[in-house]
């Protein structure tokens, strides 16, 4: 994940598709803007649902030469040969995940609105720490990250971070100088034309 003068794009999946028609509709969300991760991110536990899904969005995600994640699953991360983790439970597993996945892999940690949670965690060896989220939700206990982490790890902390969580045009804008990614998720995925919606999104970033 290498650094630009903007943020980049981090592309989180719906939590559930049909496995027939979101690779065309993946692609042609890749076609609109151009991203540098993508994280699958599936509701459901079921192994054989997770690994099938994997390789429909990994095919999609090579043909672009984008990175893919998986959300949570250290295991089935390795054993499908993917990019790497993303981990939802701050720093606790990163040191695991590391050790399991080599130094090669991409390590994620997902730390809440907790600057110390993401300070651990990149002391323990994640490539990257995501705060969120960033807008209102009905997910969680309803809170939200205050604007000034971004700022103040942006401005002392080296280890890139991404927002993440109910993201709309002015908070992109207004975060677009603090952050390194952008994850978009049920904010494009909601729209009837996700290619559309991402574009509208990145438009915010450039300004």
């Amino acid at each position: 994940m290498a650094e630009t003068e903007h943020p980049q794009i981090y592309l989180i999946t719906p939590p559930e598709f049909d496995l027939s028609t979101f690779p065309q509709t993946l692609a042609g969300v890749l076609d609109s803007a151009e991203v540098a991760c993508i994280r699958l991110a599936l509701s459901t536990r079921d192994e054989d649902r997770i690994l099938r899904a994997a390789d429909a969005v990994r095919d999609v995600a090579h043909q672009y030469d984008i990175a893919l994640v998986l959300d949570t699953h250290v295991v089935l991360a390795q054993r499908l040969g993917l990019d790497g983790v993303h981990l939802l439970d701050g720093a606790r597993s990163v040191r695991w995940a590391r050790k399991e996945l080599g130094d090669d892999a991409i390590v994620g940690a997902y730390c809440a609105q907790s600057r110390h949670e993401g300070m651990a965690a990149g002391e323990s060896g994640a490539d990257y720490i995501s705060f969120g989220p960033v807008g209102p939700t009905a997910l969680g206990d309803g809170a939200v990250v205050d604007p000034e982490l971004f700022k103040w790890w942006s401005e002392v902390i080296e280890l890139p971070c991404v927002a993440e969580g109910a993201l709309g045009e002015e908070q992109i804008a207004s975060l677009s100088s603090v952050t390194d990614f952008f994850a978009f998720g049920a904010e494009i995925w909601e729209s009837d034309n996700p290619g559309e919606a991402l574009a509208r999104l990145t438009r915010a970033i450039t300004g």
